[in-house]
């Protein structure tokens, strides 16, 4: 893609196109459960640390009392709907399968049920103004309404754990998009920081059989790339992956290849790139310009339809974590219990890796400012930002 780097748009008026589009963040997994942090959940949060619980295990709890509060309490419903305010974005997928190292798989069916139990009732205590999105049109309604939208989205399958028919009950639950495999080996295939990295199982063929039968979304954002290109040749539908990186221009377990994101684009498919700090650079400073490298190089992979943004980045920390602050002396999980999240030292999701120029959900419109000022023109911009994923959306489900 030739670009004059000469910026098509003063930072006011990228700043005025991004609160005008639509834009879609493809993976925001915190966005209901960590997107608030009061005072009485920081109160409650310090009782359990000193009760003995690690973060993952105090995950739910404050998943449970985000809902509550925002159910309860005026104060609460306001700070929440101003971080998506500030954010400008009018679409967020949210991430409700929590198989993502917190718990053991044979515990995720339960969780991912509350987690959806949770979702559901901050979407009707705020009384329209979040939109649960089932369709395109309610993608459409909800910019048009000046709303704001979640996607359901699970981000492993071990929540149907053996059983074929949870692929349709999720889906009844609202659930429209589903990632493969995460890190590690489930029973669908293997992930993409597995020991070994084989393709789908028999079982994992009959999954994406049963997603495209149910119009969801076929994601392989953490898969092994061979699951991916299984997936590929499987799906009837477009796939997507939605947060991932260029292995091109920063090598990273997590990264696809360009050949990958290429084979993706051709089968009309969506690749949203992250902004997780470890994943853009290996040096532990990255910045936006690190992302719009990302984004740039992509573009002339895959081709300016096929491209938008899944930041997988909520809050300040390295990866994925939201505005709720742990303490310092609350461990990620117990010495001793089995690492199900699946990513290591060599992954660099360790706090000296940091990203500056966001902080949390409401710096958003930085990620716009920062490809605005590289070049982009608005066209461009309006399909990064949404329109890409609008497209696959639209044809995948409806």
């Amino acid at each position: 893609m030739a670009r004059t780097r000469r910026p098509s748009l003063t930072p006011d008026e990228a700043r005025q196109l991004h609160y005008d589009a639509l834009v879609i963040d493809a993976q925001q997994p915190v966005v209901t459960s960590g997107m608030l942090f009061t005072g009485r959940m920081r109160t409650a949060l310090g009782q359990l640390a000193a009760a003995g619980l690690s973060q993952y295990e105090a995950e739910p709890f404050m998943a449970a009392m985000a809902a509550r509060e925002i159910q309860t309490s005026d104060a609460a419903r306001a700070a929440y709907l101003d971080v998506w305010r500030r954010s400008g974005v009018t679409v967020a997928c949210g991430t409700y399968s929590p198989g993502l190292g917190r718990v053991r798989p044979s515990q995720d069916f339960e969780r991912a049920v509350e987690a959806l139990s949770w979702a559901h009732a901050i979407v009707e205590a705020l009384g329209g103004d979040l939109i649960l999105i089932r369709t395109a049109a309610d993608i459409e309604r909800a910019h048009r309404d000046n709303k704001h939208g979640v996607i359901l989205d699970f981000q492993n399958t071990t929540a149907f754990w053996d059983d074929l028919d949870r692929v349709e009950q999720f889906r009844n639950l609202g659930v429209r998009m589903v990632q493969l495999t995460y890190n590690l080996r489930n029973l669908v295939g293997d992930g993409c920081t597995e020991a070994y990295q084989g393709g789908l199982s028999y079982f994992g063929r009959e999954v994406v059989q049963r997603l495209n039968a149910a119009r969801v979304l076929v994601d392989v954002s953490h898969c092994s790339e061979r699951v991916g290109r299984d997936a590929l040749a499987l799906s009837t539908t477009p796939i997507v992956v939605s947060h991932s990186s260029s292995k091109a221009v920063c090598d990273h377990d997590r990264g696809k290849t360009d050949d990958f994101a290429k084979a993706v684009a051709d089968g009309g498919g969506f690749f949203g790139v992250v902004i997780v700090p470890g994943f853009i650079t290996e040096s532990p400073e990255a910045t936006l310009e690190d992302f719009a490298r990302h984004v740039e190089h992509l573009i002339d992979v895959c081709g300016i339809d096929h491209v938008g943004i899944g930041t997988d980045k909520g809050g300040p920390g390295p990866a994925t974590d939201s505005l709720i602050e742990y303490p310092a002396t609350m461990p990620q999980q117990h010495p001793g219990d089995f690492n199900w999240f699946g990513f290591r030292q060599e992954h660099r999701l360790t706090p000296e890796h940091h990203l500056v120029g966001y902080q949390n959900f409401a710096d958003w419109p930085n990620l716009t400012m920062t490809l605005a000022s590289r070049g982009m023109t608005e066209g461009e911009l309006r399909k990064v930002l949404g329109l890409n994923f609008l497209r696959v959306f639209r044809q995948s489900i409806g």
